[in-house]
């Protein structure tokens, strides 16, 4: 019987994700893709808490981010048009963020103890 312990710092991850890559923009696709990875290892964390505040730094990130496709679609060849856009995305999603962490602090987390020892399945279960 193997006994790990899991933490709940994974809890901000995402939201850390969303930081570097508003304020980063070249990084915005580069997380696009690390975040589907991100919140499929952490929305399922043994701590509900962790999903649960895993689950709403993605509907942030992935909400703003999807209005870019239809948005930006029907920009001319301009600079212009994506910083404003970027920038737009970055007041929207770095205060919003910021509150998210300051809330992940404020909670009271506690460190999860589990099994690992893989146990038989049955079909007849």
């Amino acid at each position: 019987m193997a006994k790990k312990v899991v933490t709940a710092a994974a809890a901000k991850l995402f939201d850390y994700g969303n930081l570097v890559a508003i304020l980063v923009p070249v990084l915005i696709p580069l997380w696009f893709g690390v975040s589907m990875f991100v919140y499929a290892m952490n929305r399922h964390h043994p701590n509900p808490r962790v999903g649960h505040h895993t689950q709403w730094a993605a509907y942030r990130f992935y909400g703003l981010i999807g209005l870019v496709i239809p948005v930006a679609t029907f920009f001319p060849v301009d600079i212009r048009y994506y910083l404003a856009l970027w920038l737009v995305l970055a007041v929207i999603l770095v205060p919003w963020t910021l509150y998210a962490l300051w809330r992940i602090d404020r909670e009271e987390w506690h460190d999860m103890t589990y099994d690992d020892t893989p146990r038989e399945v049955s079909w007849h279960e």
